[in-house]
């Protein structure tokens, strides 16, 4: 059954405004308008940005939904993948981020408003942790895009988190996967998105 209902889940210090999710957008107005897309702005909580997404999502339908996220919105995609069966994009995603935002408690600007700042606590680490990261349970519901470039993240502990599931390694690129126009037809062919 194709998805009629797709979320963008963004990364750390990211917004709905990110190059990648305003790719998504124009793609989806343009070939997929009968498909319902989501990008939310997350608050710096895991817990509450999760608690929002389910919320968001509650009356999705579970079996024509489907989820991207990229770094730490592709460990909160894996999460809601496993929470709701659904299929997943994850770019360059976060596989420890407990162990790897540790080092980033306080105060952040956004990425792509320096004025807007926020706080990221001790206790979201906690939070992170208790979201778990488990291996993923069905690899064939996945799609992984991930860069060897990446300056932030290690491509091995991606690769090797999400091993059998489909997807490209890139050789060289970067964190943000700025040719990610040239990979998103094949993403979205994936997610097997309604016209």
């Amino acid at each position: 059954m194709p998805a009629t209902h797709l979320l963008y889940l963004h990364g750390f210090r990211s917004s709905p405004r990110s190059t990648k999710a305003q790719l998504v957008q124009e793609r989806i107005a343009q070939r997929h308008p009968g498909v319902t897309l989501w990008c939310p702005q997350l608050p710096p909580s895991p817990r509450e940005a999760m608690d929002g997404v389910l919320q968001g999502i509650a009356a999705w339908p579970r079996e024509r939904m489907a989820v991207i996220g990229s770094s730490l919105g592709g460990f909160y995609a894996s999460w809601v993948a496993e929470q709701t069966g659904c299929r997943a994009v994850v770019l360059n995603p976060a596989v420890f981020p407990a162990r790897d935002l540790a080092k980033y408690i306080g105060e952040h600007a956004s990425w792509h408003n320096p004025q807007e700042t926020f706080y990221f606590r001790p206790e979201y680490v906690d939070e992170l942790r208790a979201l778990g990261g488990a291996a993923i349970s069905r690899p064939e519901r996945y799609y992984a895009l991930i860069a060897k470039g990446d300056e932030v993240l290690d491509w091995r502990e991606m690769s090797a988190h999400y091993q059998g599931a489909q997807g490209r390694l890139l050789e060289g690129s970067n964190h943000a996967i700025t040719e990610f126009a040239d990979h998103l037809d094949e993403v979205l062919a994936f997610l097997d998105l309604a016209t």
